[in-house]
């Protein structure tokens, strides 16, 4: 399972770079996207039991209150709230793109292709 976990964390990661180095806009959003997948796939597997089922997540009487019998709820929580924050964010950047898009007639992120159709007749 953990192989697993660390090569989607690493297929995320690589394609999200890749993607950031494209020269549109869109492609570029798409890029982020996938490095918040891959870095909330990081947090949550560096969680003691992240990968773990079965594990109860509250304290229960009769237990051990130790690391080892119960799930950590913290990189969790991290998770859920990057997934909401990342979220928001794509809905604006998507809204600032099309705004860009709409002004300059292209989705290129230096705008020379708009220039450079401009200039010919």
């Amino acid at each position: 399972m953990e192989i697993v976990l660390a090569l989607a964390i690493g297929v995320f990661t690589g394609a999200g770079v890749w993607l950031l180095l494209r020269p549109r806009t869109f492609q570029i959003i798409m890029g982020l996207s996938l490095l918040s997948y891959a870095v909330n796939l990081f947090i949550f597997s560096m969680g003691r039991l992240g990968l773990q089922t079965g594990k109860p997540p509250v304290l229960q009487a009769g237990l051990v209150q130790d690391l080892q019998h119960y799930a950590d709820p913290l990189p969790q929580a991290l998770v859920l709230t990057s997934i909401v924050i990342g979220f928001a964010m794509t809905a604006l950047f998507l809204v600032v793109l099309l705004a860009a898009r709409g002004m300059s007639g292209t989705d290129h992120v230096d705008g020379s292709h708009a220039r450079e159709h401009r200039e010919m007749p």
